[in-house]
C-alpha cells in the first residue's frame, strides 16, 4: 500500500510513533509543501490529509484514480465533497486524533491577552514607549461557554481554577450535563448578556451559522470580551466588526475566520481592540502525533479489512 501525508508544513509528521509504524506495514511518502498538481499523487492508494489544507472536490477526486481511501484528521470533512467521494468508492475515514486541550489553551490565552491588552502593551514597549493601562482580570468574572463539547469542558475547568464563575449554552445542552460538569445552564441571550467573557467552542452546522447576531451583541457588556477558537462563520463577522469599532463591546480574540488566510485588508486588522491568531488553534506537536496514531490504526484497519470510523456522505 502507497501512502501520502499531505501539507506537512512543520515537518512534523516523520518524527511521530504512528508513521514509524506505518512504514513498517506501507511505502510512505510525506509532502511537506502544497502539491502544485494532482499528478503528484498518482499511484498512492490511500492519503492522509491534514486538517483542512487541500480541497478534494469532485474534480479533484476524480483525479485520483488509484485513491481507495482518505484519511481525514480532524472531526470535520468540509472540503470533501463526499458524495463525489462515496460514488468513486473512495471511503473517507474519521481519524480524528481524540481529544487534545491545544484550542482550549489557546482560547485561554487569547482571552488574557485580549483583557490584560498585552500584544498592544508589547509593540509599544518595542516602540519605546511604557503604557501602564488599568485591566480587568479573570478572577471573580463570568464566563459564557457557547458550545459544552469536550473543548468547552476543559475551558471551563481551567476558568473554574481562576475562580470565574462559569455559565454555558448548547443546543442540546441540558441542566444535568452542565452541572456534571459544575457549570449552570442558561439560554444564549442570557449568556451574552450577563457574561464578561464568552468563549465560542461550538460546532459549525447550518444551526450554529451566524449564531451570535447583531442582536446579541446589543445585549453584552460593553466591557465584554468574546473569543473564538472554534470557526469563524458562528458569529456573524459583519456584526462583530461593529460592535468592536462601535466600542459596544470591549475587545475580542479570534484565531478562525470567515475566510482563511485573513485578507490583508479585511477590517479586523486595523481595530485596535481586537487580538488575531493564524487558526493556530490545532498545530501542536500533540495534535499532529495524535493524527498519526489515529491514521495508523485507519490504515491497518482498512488493509486487514476491518471496519473503521468513516464519514458519510451525510455527515461532513
Amino acid at each position: 500500500m502507497r501512502v501520502a501525508f499531505l501539507d506537512d508544513f512543520h515537518n512534523a509528521y516523520e518524527k511521530t510513533d504512528g508513521v514509524a509504524q506505518l512504514r513498517q506495514h506501507a511505502d510512505v511518502c510525506i509532502f511537506t509543501e502544497e502539491i502544485g498538481v494532482p499528478s503528484e499523487l498518482g499511484g498512492f492508494d490511500a492519503i492522509v490529509a491534514t486538517r483542512e489544507r487541500t480541497v478534494f472536490d469532485r474534480e479533484m477526486l476524480e483525479s485520483l484514480p488509484d485513491l481507495k481511501l482518505l484519511c481525514q484528521t480532524g472531526n470535520h470533512a468540509y472540503h470533501i465533497d463526499m458524495l463525489a467521494a462515496e460514488q468513486l468508492g473512495i471511503k473517507v475515514g474519521k481519524a480524528s486524533g481524540g481529544f487534545c486541550g491545544a484550542a482550549g489553551e489557546l482560547a485561554i490565552a487569547l482571552m488574557m491577552s485580549s483583557m490584560r491588552r498585552i500584544p498592544h502593551c508589547d509593540a509599544a514597549l518595542k516602540a519605546g514607549e511604557w503604557p501602564t493601562p488599568m485591566t480587568p482580570v479573570l478572577r471573580g468574572k463570568t464566563l459564557g461557554i457557547v458550545g459544552l463539547g469536550n473543548i468547552g469542558k476543559f475551558v471551563a475547568g481551567i476558568c473554574k481554577a481562576f475562580g470565574m464563575e462559569v455559565v454555558a449554552w448548547g443546543g442540546r445542552l441540558s441542566d444535568t450535563a452542565a452541572a456534571e460538569v459544575g457549570v449552570r445552564r442558561v439560554d444564549l441571550d442570557e449568556l451574552v448578556a450577563i457574561s464578561d467573557v464568552i468563549s465560542v467552542h461550538a460546532t459549525l452546522s447550518p444551526a450554529t451559522r451566524s449564531l451570535i447576531d447583531a442582536r446579541h451583541f446589543a445585549l453584552m457588556k460593553p466591557t465584554a470580551h468574546i473569543i473564538n477558537t472554534a470557526r469563524g462563520p458562528i458569529i456573524n463577522e459583519a456584526a462583530m466588526i461593529d460592535a468592536l469599532r462601535e466600542k459596544k463591546i470591549a475587545g475580542a480574540g479570534l484565531d478562525v475566520f470567515d475566510t482563511e488566510p485573513l485578507p490583508t485588508d479585511h477590517p479586523l486588522r486595523k481595530l485596535d481592540n481586537v487580538v488575531l491568531t493564524p487558526h493556530l488553534g490545532w498545530p501542536t506537536d500533540e495534535m499532529y502525533a495524535q493524527f498519526a496514531d489515529a491514521s495508523l490504526e485507519i490504515l491497518l484497519a482498512y488493509k486487514s479489512g476491518a471496519e473503521f470510523p468513516e464519514f458519510s456522505s451525510t455527515h461532513s
